[in-house]
């Protein structure tokens, strides 16, 4: 790759919403990340095995892939309730049949203790600023003896991140990039290891605690590739950092670059880490 002069960004008004929200990239999420998503959330409610007419949570419900995959499994008489922050990615969710879902986050989960079967959370985990207290209050809503799931991402240094984080060093700073990616999935490294996901879920009080490393294949246009890391922690940063003219330049950049290395259709195999553990019955 050619050096490039690093573009001067935009300053932008300090009332914008905060770039870490969902809300303006909702939809292309859903198109995009969506397929993504979804094999390893129906792995995760099949390993929590929520029983039929059962009650389930899912933390972080997003667009409600894990949710849907929930409905499906506990059936008509069960009960399945999706909490996100976002508005939009809750509206998005509705549409695909989860109708119990509530503008929520982890801590201070408005639900008695004990109320569900089965609590999930599907790459959710490294986003809390606090996951010990999260994971402390998803416990407490979750019944004694009932499983907790969680999926986090695996290695994500492959060529397809190498070539889109080179691009956007050339826009913006190594520094400003990892300090951003700090602010908005704190814990994203430290998850995937999983020695320290089971560590931090015994720790938080589960039992019988199992990890699981699974690979996902998945093929997509270079130009849906694209359009999912511009939902990533980094690729919402850098739109709202740069303004939407070096925005332009960015992505042109960055469409070259991966149509210079590599064949369209790509195809890409995220690792994933699968982990459950039981509440003690006492």
């Amino acid at each position: 790759m050619s050096r490039r002069r690093r573009a001067t960004p935009t300053r932008t008004p300090a009332a914008e919403r905060d770039w870490r929200s969902f809300d303006e990239v909702a939809e292309t999420y859903d198109r995009v990340r969506t397929p993504v998503h979804e094999p390893p959330a129906r792995d995760l409610v099949a390993a929590v095995a929520p029983p039929a007419a059962g009650r389930v949570l899912d933390v972080g419900t997003g667009t409600g892939v894990a949710a849907a995959a929930a409905i499906e499994a506990v059936g008509s008489d069960g009960v399945v309730v999706g909490i996100d922050p976002s508005a939009a990615m809750l509206r998005l969710a509705q549409s695909k049949g989860v109708t119990r879902v509530a503008a929520a986050e982890a801590i201070d989960l408005p639900f008695r203790d004990g109320a569900f079967d089965a609590v999930v959370a599907s790459f959710v985990i490294f986003f809390f600023t606090r996951y010990e207290t999260a994971l402390f209050d998803m416990i407490r809503v979750l019944r004694p003896g009932g499983l907790l799931g969680v999926t986090t991402w695996g290695s994500r240094d492959d060529m397809f991140n190498r070539a889109w984080r080179g691009v956007a060093e050339s826009f913006a700073t190594k520094d400003m990039l990892d300090d951003a990616a700090q602010k908005a999935v704190p814990w994203e490294d430290h998850f995937s290891d999983p020695n320290r996901l089971e560590e931090s879920l015994r720790r938080a009080g589960l039992r019988a605690v199992q990890v699981e490393r699974r690979q996902y294949r998945s093929e997509m246009t270079i130009d849906d590739y694209l359009a999912g890391r511009e939902t990533s922690a980094l690729g919402r940063f850098l739109r709202r950092l740069l303004g939407e003219a070096l925005w332009s330049r960015f992505r042109e950049q960055l469409a070259e670059e991966f149509r210079r290395q590599f064949g369209d259709p790509i195809g890409d195999t995220n690792e994933v880490l699968l982990a459950i553990g039981t509440k003690p019955a006492t």
